[in-house]
């Protein structure tokens, strides 16, 4: 079959309707995309899974217009304490404030459930709805007719894709990306090399209403007892998360219950409603490629797993589909080459990577402790691997600020406060051009400074003085003074120049 022959056609074809799916394809529409969700369950994630979105998801989720929706929902949590016999022993939030330039210094304890609610009514909003029910059975690969001798692909031509459905259906895409879980469908149609690793530790995770006589404080708490194998995370509204390292695959709900009150000792707990109770083992893997042909592309799950020790499998998820998108949109839309997609495995796999290490670090430090603090080794390693944890020290560069997040600070626009994040703009490129007091006062808005350096259509530039003298936006204590700041659609930083060299930005 070839593309004309296909049943329908879209850009994108996002198989899997987990949060990473989800926000693709949310991404995707905000850029003009044409797509399909395809996935097999019934609706949204109903309780259960992910717990927290970190400190830079939530940054991100400003800047798509989803954080005012979600932040209610949740609990704030930037604390971590552990207790043993009964007694308290320490209490460390020292990794959030540490951190610069970060509005939201927490995480938000919100369950997985009410972000892929929020994504999968937004996408039936704008009438890209989840296709439900929906099984792929083959995704193909076509040829691009403008491939040169050397095999690398030229311009999108007639080159792409054709993903059939198990009801014969088949739909053709300029694009395929794979969000469909550990056990990815199109991972292994590819045979993306997966090289599983599984330490022999397995976990229960019980989510209910409680009734304890522990003093009870919104943050996160490790009980050290024989073994660091109990933690207690609060939830939204009511709700509590406890996992339990249990060990062995065959327990019960009762038995889990019994290893909570043992390490709570001499305080007791018990559930008056029991919302979701699961188990699950360790696994660890990244996959060998987080691409095909720089046309199927793997994000989430589908090419990371590991432990949820740090609560960074759906942010680090998040951050995939964030990183993804705007490129496949500078592709389509703004005739940027189809090599620069590659650098989407080039950022995220040393992330995932790094990830993996910090929660295999976390997880391994509950069963082996030389001096049989395992709680406190466990609240440590967090410090030491705090930017993972809180999102905000992922980077995609060695040194200097190319690669970096934009930091968050306040703004104004003449007596209003906002903050810079605000100003955004997920489809295109922001330029940030921070002057002193009076500068390039020829210059009046940003769209005459665009013009005079000849900026193209997906690069919009603000200007922000460093007083109210101008009108327009000013900040008093911008960290960019005297420069033009060039801010990728995912708010890291593509490069920085001082304003006297301004005219060589192209």
């Amino acid at each position: 079959m070839n593309l004309e022959e296909a049943d329908c056609a879209v850009d994108v074809v996002i198989v899997g309707a987990g949060p990473v799916g989800l926000m693709c394809a949310c991404l995707a529409q905000l850029c003009g995309l044409r797509t399909v969700v395809l996935d097999q369950s019934d609706g949204p994630l109903q309780v259960g899974r992910a717990d927290a979105l970190n400190a830079r998801s939530l940054q991100l989720l400003e800047i798509v217009g989803l954080f005012k929706e979600l932040y209610p929902l949740g609990k704030t949590c930037n604390t971590s304490s552990v207790w043993a016999a009964g007694q308290f022993i320490s209490r460390q939030s020292s990794w959030w404030d540490e951190l610069e330039g970060c509005e939201h210094k927490h995480f938000l304890m919100l369950g997985q459930s009410y972000l892929e609610k929020l994504l999968d009514a937004k996408l039936r909003e704008t009438g890209a709805g989840v296709r439900r029910h929906a099984t792929v059975t083959d995704i193909e690969l076509v040829e691009d007719s403008s491939d040169g001798p050397d095999g690398m692909e030229g311009s999108d031509g007639d080159a792409g894709c054709i993903t059939r459905l198990s009801c014969g259906e088949s739909i053709r895409s300029k694009y395929v990306i794979g969000a469909d879980g550990s056990r990815s469908f199109v991972r292994q149609h590819f045979e993306v090399p997966f090289e599983i690793v599984r330490p022999q530790l397995v976990w229960a995770v019980v989510d209910g209403v409680i009734d304890s006589d522990f003093p009870k404080v919104p943050e996160i708490i490790v009980f050290q007892s024989e073994t660091s194998d109990v933690a207690w995370v609060p939830r939204e509204g009511d709700l509590d998360r406890f996992y339990v390292r249990m060990d062995t695959k065959e327990f019960t709900l009762d038995q889990a219950i019994e290893k909570i009150n043992r390490a709570m000792q001499p305080h007791t707990l018990r559930f008056k409603d029991i919302v979701w109770f699961s188990q699950f083992s360790v696994k660890e893997s990244v996959a060998e490629h987080f691409s095909v042909q720089n046309r199927i592309f793997l994000a989430g799950d589908a090419c990371h797993i590991h432990s949820v020790n740090g609560g960074q499998g759906l942010n680090t998820g998040l951050g995939d589909a964030f990183n993804l998108m705007w490129k496949l949109n500078g592709v389509i839309n703004f005739g940027l080459p189809p090599e620069f997609l590659r650098s989407y495995e080039e950022e995220r796999k040393p992330v995932a990577l790094s990830v993996v290490g910090t929660s295999g670090e976390l997880v391994r430090s509950t069963q082996d402790s030389q001096a049989g603090t395992h709680a406190q080794d466990y609240v440590e390693i967090v410090r030491k691997r705090a930017g993972n944890i809180t999102g905000m020290g992922i980077r995609y560069g060695e040194s200097g600020l190319r690669g970096t997040r934009l930091h968050d600070f306040e703004i104004h626009e003449g007596t209003s406060k906002t903050r810079i994040y605000s100003l955004l703009n997920y489809t295109q490129f922001t330029l940030l051009v921070f002057s002193g007091a009076g500068d390039r006062g020829d210059l009046a808005n940003g769209a005459e400074l665009k013009a005079a350096l000849g900026l193209p259509e997906f690069i919009r530039v603000v200007q922000i003085s460093a007083d109210n003298s101008r009108g327009g936006y000013w900040a008093e204590n911008s960290p960019y003074l005297n420069q033009a700041v060039l801010v990728r659609p995912d708010s890291y930083i593509e490069s920085v120049t001082p304003l006297h060299e301004m005219e060589s930005i192209s």
